[in-house]
């Protein structure tokens, strides 16, 4: 009796045994091994402002990944915030999307969310409604354009509600990291891969960062802007950014020679480029907080970071408050073309503009289980900030619905990037197309690139040769120019763009 009892113990135990097992391997057969997708974009960084894309600033975390990674020297945006932002998060030309609008899309938030991610937002939104409107679980942030980093404004909000920024102790790249790790934490709990979207707002002016990082640069731009831009030219070339070494662009008429600005003034501007350097600087160390949790919690290889700029460095004098130190919440300083043209070496123009300087942007991405190329590799293909949505949408293995909420949605304009992360030669777009506000435009198609600045007259470049478009070929290439200029005129017409003088086809 004994024995059969004593048997009837063992058949339970290996009976319970047995369906813990079959539940435990039930859950690893279900469980989700897909890759976790993060997007980090920051604001007004110029093409040359990290230090593995030629900066003197110091970008440990930053640099890291592209050691471990992978490098775009030729990935475009949008050339300003909202209209990137747009773009990014609809998939579409942001006219079509009707920029903040949103028009005519389905987010790729909520593509995501329905593909079975936890979504997740903090930062800057610039756009219309509110993210949690748009397909985000989580949101920590300000709607707004830009903020005071010491005070907020009047739009931060958390998880949908008004959120009261405390006014001490508080600087805002430290918090959105701060609330990017308490969603990550919060989702541990999930059995779902995560989609997070960091937006920070740095290194956006206003120019304000804590005093002790702004006094760890204050007398290292004394070498001037146009030492700076040589210094970083030849270490691009070091690190193998360009496929060719192209002329590096001359100092602008309307950017003084540093060497003719008196004492003060270089002492000034000197002050202001030390409050850059530590917003980036600051937003590095807050990205290595993000990247080590990555690492502690064994998400890191399975996570496709993606980092970028959402425009080139910016060129506007809006400085008031310049008694106030940038560690003091009413100061309001910015900087101008003078540091913006070196944050854009080599390049041309700046922020707005559709020239290189405006539309290229650093662009690193780290994933240790899907990249299968050289870490440290820059690959020279042709991509745009459009292609995230497809690639997001790729990696998820889910697809954007034709309709959406009863509206038949306009195509998808990107296309995934994963071939080129696998090592590939990826089917590159056949023509891309750019505009900011009707007056700035260009295209690119092949090597061959057309760019218009401010209302003023096509130009046309060999990419291959002149990426940084110093030899203007319209006059000795009519026909070419006129094809791509009724491309564009085309395209402008189909997506809406209202203002497209004729004038522009001609030289004034």
């Amino acid at each position: 009796m004994r024995s059969a009892r004593n048997c009837r113990q063992r058949s339970r135990l290996l009976s319970a045994i047995t369906t813990l097992l079959l539940a435990l391997f039930a859950g690893q057969a279900i469980a989700d091994e897909r890759p976790n997708v993060m997007i980090i974009l920051c604001d007004d960084l110029g093409f040359a402002d990290l230090g593995c894309y030629g900066s003197e600033i110091e970008t440990p975390t930053l640099n890291q990944l592209a050691e471990n990674g992978l490098r775009f020297s030729q990935f475009y945006n949008c050339a300003k915030c909202e209209t990137s932002r747009a773009t990014l998060i609809s998939g579409l030309y942001h006219n079509e999307a009707e920029i903040a609008k949103l028009a005519h899309s389905r987010t790729i938030a909520e593509t995501m969310r329905a593909a079975g991610y936890h979504t997740i937002m903090t930062g800057k939104w610039h756009m219309k409604g509110e993210p949690t409107e748009k397909g985000f679980d989580r949101y920590f942030g300000h709607l707004s354009g830009a903020t005071n980093f010491f005070t907020g404004d009047e739009t931060f909000r958390l998880d949908g509600e008004k959120f009261d920024v405390p006014q001490q102790g508080y600087y805002n790249t430290d918090a959105v990291t701060d609330y990017t790790l308490q969603f990550l934490k919060d989702w541990q709990s999930s059995d779902k891969p995560f989609f997070t979207y960091v937006a920070y707002n740095a290194p956006h002016y206003p120019l304000q960062a804590p005093e002790e990082d702004v006094r760890k640069y204050l007398g290292k731009y004394r070498v001037g802007w146009d030492e700076l831009r040589k210094r970083r030219y030849a270490k691009q070339k070091k690190l193998g950014i360009f496929e060719k070494p192209w002329s590096l662009s001359p100092r602008p008429d309307d950017v003084p020679a540093w060497d003719s600005l008196s004492e003060e003034e270089q002492e000034w501007e000197d002050f202001r480029m030390a409050t850059f350097a530590a917003m980036v600087d600051r937003m590095d160390r807050q990205i290595g907080r993000i990247v080590k949790y990555l690492e502690d919690t064994g998400e890191l290889d399975n996570t496709l970071i993606m980092f970028m700029s959402d425009n080139g460095a910016c060129p506007f004098e809006r400085t008031r408050g310049r008694q106030f130190k940038p560690w003091d919440a009413r100061s309001y300083w910015t900087y101008d073309k003078g540091w913006a043209h070196a944050g854009n070496t080599p390049f041309r123009r700046y922020k707005q503009n559709q020239h290189e300087g405006g539309i290229s942007t650093p662009m690193i991405v780290h994933w240790p289980q899907g990249l299968k190329v050289k870490p440290g590799s820059v690959t020279h293909q042709v991509a745009h900030l459009v292609d995230l949505y497809a690639t997001a949408s790729d990696v998820a293995n889910t697809q954007r619905p034709d309709v959406y909420n009863g509206e038949r949605l306009k195509a998808l304009r990107g296309k995934s990037l994963t071939p080129i992360f696998e090592g590939k030669t990826r089917e590159p777009h056949e023509v891309l197309y750019f505009d900011f506000a009707g007056k700035d435009h260009a295209v690119r198609m092949g090597k061959w690139k057309i760019s218009s600045a401010e209302f003023g007259p096509w130009e046309l470049y060999d990419m291959e040769v002149d990426r940084t478009e110093l030899n203007d070929l319209g006059e000795k290439m009519p026909d070419k120019l006129a094809e791509m200029i009724a491309m564009w005129e085309s395209w402008a017409a189909e997506v809406g763009v209202k203002d497209r003088p004729g004038r522009r086809g001609k030289k004034k």
